[in-house]
């Protein structure tokens, strides 16, 4: 035979199993119930509740991303918003992507006289901070402590003043801070997202973007521009997944479309973003050439 007790507010309740019957033992008076009869106990007027609390053990990481969040906010706050670069960090110096990143940032720091941002890591953001940095614009960045493809971690960036750049432990307060540094809060700020070539990272970040934009949680008061870096048919592939996903009805015809400009060179990177913030040709002095498909 089986029993058990369960606690109640004012009461005490005895379940005994005697394999054919069911007894319930409610102060002192006993209720027998046959288990292989259709009947089922009904109990009223009984409330139970628990004796003691759940224990969790106490976290500390929510107070910690929202003090590191702060602190990106802080950053920007100091620094200006600007454009975004999500990129490979696996990209080599030599490499035709890095080289063109680096006039990209270049030309577009010096059009939009702003701010370039970053994940402070190596490859193409790397790339991206230099091209600033020869414009003689600001730069900042949100750096994690290890990339993808790197073997040791760093809090600190090898050339970068550590005014300009803050480490984050929590991958939701860099999120943030990646997004707030390109959100218009007016007419006069110049901002863009700019998506370059770049693996699992990238794609997290750019389709977490694509999607607030989307939903027009950011950009829906001031439209913040996004390209799409197709450097030599690097994101081909995705674009045709992204056609295939209209056909089978799980995205509307046109709607990513209408979310970012498809970029194959620098040229036509540039032309697009003079012509979103109404620049005029005079200020339109770009040190590349349109058939070079830079």
């Amino acid at each position: 035979m089986v029993s058990s007790m369960m606690g109640f507010a004012q009461s005490q309740l005895l379940l005994r199993n005697t394999h054919q019957n069911l007894i319930f033992e409610r102060d002192g008076v006993a209720s027998n119930f046959n288990l292989f009869m259709p009947q089922r106990p009904i109990l009223r007027g009984v409330s139970m509740c628990m004796n003691g609390s759940v224990g969790y053990p106490e976290r500390s990481s929510p107070n910690e991303v929202k003090e590191e969040i702060q602190r990106c906010y802080e950053l920007i706050h100091r620094l200006g918003r600007g454009v975004l670069y999500l990129g490979s960090s696996r990209m080599k110096t030599d490499s035709q992507h890095y080289l063109q990143t680096l006039e990209l940032s270049r030309e577009i720091a010096s059009l939009l006289d702003c701010t370039t941002w970053t994940g402070s890591g190596p490859g193409l953001m790397d790339a991206a901070i230099k091209g600033a940095m020869e414009a003689q614009k600001p730069v900042g960045g949100f750096k994690i402590s290890k990339e993808a493809g790197q073997w040791t971690s760093s809090n600190f960036h090898p050339y970068l003043p550590p005014e300009t750049y803050f480490t984050c432990r929590f991958f939701s307060a860099r999120k943030h801070g990646l997004v707030d540094a390109v959100t218009r809060t007016s007419p006069s700020e110049r901002t863009a997202i700019v998506t370059l070539p770049g693996g699992v990272g990238t794609l997290d970040e750019v389709f977490e973007i694509l999607t607030l934009i989307q939903l027009r949680r950011i950009g829906s008061k001031h439209p913040i521009p996004f390209l799409l870096m197709n450097y030599d048919s690097f994101y081909s592939k995705l674009l045709a997944f992204l056609e295939d996903c209209e056909k089978c009805g799980t995205v509307f015809d046109g709607e990513v479309a209408s979310l970012w400009k498809v970029c194959s060179g620098n040229f036509e990177a540039l032309e697009y973003l003079a012509e979103f913030y109404n620049i005029p040709e005079r200020k339109r002095d770009y040190r590349i050439h349109a058939k070079s498909g830079l």
